[in-house]
């Protein structure tokens, strides 16, 4: 419902190849080290983006979006449903071209104001199970 299957393939292939991981540590034991690891096998530049700013699979960590010194496509975040709409806010106010949220996170109330916003927007998928699926 929150991600058909045109909005996807536009995320995933059309939108940018900037993607800010938020949530993403170096834990690895957590679903966002592995997840950025397949986006970059795909392709994309993953921008880590945590409080500890760490440096992740050799690309430079930031404490949050408006950290980032340079523009972002995608927000691809990694927190809980409760903190999840106010880093789709922060992806908006950032200048990006969607949000993804991840499986399990569900907010209708962002996904209307990032919508509302002009960005493209998919809830409760993962992008690491769907971009294999477009080759």
């Amino acid at each position: 419902m929150y991600g058909d299957e045109a909005t996807i393939r536009r995320i995933l292939t059309q939108l940018g190849d900037t993607w800010a991981v938020v949530g993403l540590s170096t834990n690895r034991s957590r679903a966002a080290y592995g997840v950025a690891q397949v986006l970059q096998r795909f392709g994309k530049r993953i921008v880590p983006v945590h409080p500890k700013a760490e440096t992740v699979h050799g690309e430079q960590g930031y404490a949050s979006l408006a950290d980032i010194p340079f523009d972002v496509d995608v927000v691809d975040v990694f927190v809980n449903r409760e903190l999840a709409g106010a880093v789709a806010d922060e992806a908006v106010a950032k200048g990006a071209r969607a949000v993804w949220f991840q499986l399990g996170v569900v907010d209708e109330s962002a996904y209307e104001r990032t919508r509302a916003a002009g960005l493209d927007m998919v809830m409760d998928r993962c992008p690491a199970i769907e971009i294999p699926l477009l080759q």
